[in-house]
């Protein structure tokens, strides 16, 4: 008779390290997966903000089981039959629906943080880069509209690559249409504070994104509107170290905080009690 006995169970599959391991895309340290959930997906070696989905930014932001979304069913239109070498532009938003999930790069909502009723619109760098799109601008103007209606504070998350070119100056209207929207606001006296993310570029910086009550960004982020290359072959000179990031902004006045990921939720509350509806 043998000392031991095998267990006739069979053994658990072997963990792959893809699933226990997630590299930093900017200083490509190998983080834990559960650290990198836990931390907001923000490196603990260098600091690196990466990316969020709008849904994992809303899950962060909002309490728990309060967000309702709001005009969810608005999506992608091709008002001008756009086709390019790569296809067309409704093939690229079919695409991006299965992607992402989404029918537009931004998802609109209402719900509580810290307990205090918001409004909210975050956009998705995922759906076709964030773009502006007549279908995002639309969504971003109603969600004004039910934040004046109720009397809430709005916040945006940005996140954007700029105007959605498929649209041509479809696209372009919606910079006057959101600010038409966040104007209201101001009118009011309803506060409306802007998150800008990596990255908040084109038609977004140059609109709704930079004209909040308080413009705050996440560190790291790039914000701005032309291209570094783009502006430097225009003025023929090199642009300075660190242009066009959040802390550079922050230096010459453009933007009134940068805020940390996991400090973000506190400080949005903490800002607002500040309002007295």
């Amino acid at each position: 008779m043998g000392w031991f006995r095998r267990n006739k169970q069979a053994a658990p599959p072997p963990v792959s390290k893809e699933e226990l391991w997630v590299v930093c895309s900017s200083c490509t340290a190998h983080i834990f997966k559960e650290e990198w959930e836990s931390s907001g997906k923000v490196c603990p070696k260098c600091g690196h903000h990466e990316r969020l989905t709008a849904w994992e930014r809303i899950n962060m932001l909002i309490d728990p089981g309060t967000f309702r979304e709001i005009n969810s069913g608005i999506t992608v239109t091709d008002h001008l039959k756009f086709v390019d070498a790569k296809g067309s532009y409704v093939e690229k938003a079919k695409e991006a629906r299965e992607k992402t999930g989404l029918l537009e790069a931004v998802v609109t909502g209402y719900g509580r943080l810290h307990g205090m009723a918001v409004a909210m619109a975050v956009m998705d760098f995922r759906f076709l880069g964030g773009s502006l799109g007549s279908g995002t601008g639309e969504k971003i103007y109603l969600a004004s509209c039910y934040a004046l209606r109720h009397r809430l504070p709005f916040i945006i998350v940005s996140a954007s690559g700029g105007a959605r070119m498929h649209e041509g100056i479809i696209s372009l209207m919606q910079m006057p249409k959101t600010c038409a929207g966040i104007a209201k606001l101001h009118k009011a006296r309803i506060p409306y504070i802007s998150v800008l993310t990596d990255p908040t570029t084109g038609g977004v910086s140059a609109s709704f994104a930079m004209v909040g009550d308080i413009n705050i960004a996440e560190p790291g982020a790039l914000i701005g509107f032309a291209g570094k290359r783009v502006i430097e072959q225009t003025i023929k000179q090199e642009v300075p170290p660190g242009f066009q990031t959040a802390e550079y902004l922050l230096e010459h006045g453009f933007i009134d905080a940068i805020v940390p990921r996991k400090e973000m939720k506190d400080f949005l509350s903490r800002t607002l009690k500040y309002w007295k509806p």
